[in-house]
């Protein structure tokens, strides 16, 4: 690859890494539409996308876990069916155009609902799901997580807030774990791809490593609660015209 083609593409990988990583995102939508936009090849778009969130969300779900705004109970509520489905997407090959409008649809009404009334939203009393809904919930996602080439986070986030099943932050400890073990699972359900992964990866994951050092700590230190429903809202319409309009 071009050096200059690489540091273009670094650098917006970085920015869509700070901006997805403050509320708990790996920004595998972002990376995949950065990737399309410089015509990289289809068959090393999705594994490029994962190996990245896991570097992303791996940073995440350490630093929300270490200052105590994980909730693991919730985590495993919806992780323990996502996970085994993910790897099922991801050995899944489906034409987009079945579930890319449906899906980027779903997220910018997400977004819209999300941008109105932020601070009614961000401190409502928080209530914990039954594992009646959290587990085939959980297999649901995940699935469209391995089928989508992310990692979950933007179908999982926006459910936890507008359940008010966790506090905003907390919500950005959830997906970053949740992110990470979808990637790793959807990886796996399609090891034969992990051969397309471009020689330049460490460079692409340096530059997503630093701008997650940055994103999580705006989400971890400084945004305040409906602040980080706002940026929030920003990701699900930025993945949902993605999804949408990417092709």
């Amino acid at each position: 690859m071009d050096p200059s083609l690489l540091l273009a593409i670094a650098a917006l990988m970085a920015v869509a890494a700070a901006l997805y990583s403050s509320v708990g995102h790996g920004g595998a939508s972002a990376y995949l539409a950065i990737m399309a936009l410089f015509s990289v090849a289809p068959e090393t778009m999705r594994p490029t996308a994962l190996a990245l969130n896991l570097v992303v969300a791996g940073l995440g779900a350490a630093r929300y876990g270490l200052r105590g705004q994980t909730n693991w109970k919730l985590l495993l509520a919806f992780a323990v069916t996502s996970a085994p489905a993910a790897w099922l997407g991801g050995s899944i090959h489906l034409p987009p155009e079945f579930y890319r409008p449906l899906v980027g649809a779903v997220l910018v009404a997400a977004a819209v609902r999300l941008f109105w009334s932020p601070k009614q939203l961000a401190y409502r009393e928080v209530t914990t799901p039954s594992l009646l809904i959290t587990l085939p919930a959980g297999a649901a996602l995940g699935f469209l997580a391995g089928l989508t080439g992310t990692g979950g986070g933007i179908f999982l986030s926006p459910l936890i807030i507008l359940f008010a099943w966790e506090t905003p932050r907390h919500t950005s400890g959830v997906a970053a774990g949740f992110i990470f073990l979808n990637s790793a699972a959807g990886l796996l359900g399609n090891l034969a791809a992990v051969r397309s992964l471009p020689a330049e990866m460490p460079w692409l994951m340096g530059a997503v490593a630093l701008g997650a050092l940055l994103g999580t700590w705006l989400g971890v230190e400084k945004l305040p609660r409906d602040r980080l429903l706002q940026a929030l809202g920003l990701v699900l319409t930025l993945a949902g015209v993605k999804l949408i309009f990417g092709g």
